[in-house]
């Protein structure tokens, strides 16, 4: 997984409240588990014209004019600034992967759906809350600057706007120390990779019959 320690980028808008999981990658899409290629079907429902379909090209598909991210001003944005209970529908991890995969490395929003918010975490992005009141602020920042980039330190916990305004966020110390380092759950587990090997070499001596039957 790709760590997080600090990271300046354009904000984009998704201005409305809650955004399900389906409208974030559509349910046509979950049938690959590879957590790539789906960032071309984010919003797809929003971002196209037309209904697309898993494996499809989507280059000549007809974009939506007035959807934001396809606006020329939002292009290559990596922070994406929304509304209240953001994440919420299914549990579905194919949406941070969509997410990431488009480019984004942070979700700002009052608030986030807990399982949504939870798999952010695992796949490398950083959600993060902010008062309504400072959400609508950087909305507003956003809409009126173009080229509107905010700046986020994990480590110090802060979020810097282009003016020099900064907010502070609270996170989990273990989320926080599995972002910055980059760990998902299957590198925390290697982290413990020699004590897992010494049990098994234990485990063998103790209970050889278990590991013959494992073979046969």
């Amino acid at each position: 997984m790709k760590a997080f320690t600090q990271h300046t980028g354009i904000a984009a808008p998704m201005d409305r409240a809650n955004v399900d999981t389906d409208m974030i990658i559509p349910k046509q899409f979950l049938k690959s588990i590879k957590r790539t290629g789906f960032g071309k079907n984010l919003f797809d429902e929003l971002r196209y014209l037309d209904e697309g379909q898993p494996d499809q090209e989507c280059t000549g598909r007809p974009l939506n004019p007035e959807f934001p991210l396809n606006f020329a001003r939002y292009k290559g944005a990596s922070v994406l600034l929304t509304r209240k209970n953001f994440g919420c529908g299914s549990s579905r991890e194919h949406a941070p992967w969509a997410l990431e995969d488009f480019g984004f490395r942070s979700v700002i929003a009052p608030s986030f759906a807990e399982i949504f918010y939870n798999n952010c975490f695992k796949n490398g992005i950083l959600p993060i809350t902010l008062s309504e009141e400072v959400v609508e602020q950087l909305f507003q920042e956003m809409y009126a600057h173009e080229g509107y980039a905010l700046a986020i330190d994990l480590e110090a916990q802060t979020v810097t706007t282009p003016g020099g305004d900064v907010f502070a966020f609270d996170i989990d110390e273990f989320r926080k120390h599995c972002l910055l380092n980059g760990l998902d759950d299957i590198g925390l587990t290697l982290e413990h990779a020699d004590a897992i090997k010494a049990y098994e070499t234990r485990r063998r001596k103790k209970a050889p019959w278990l590991f013959d039957a494992v073979r046969g």
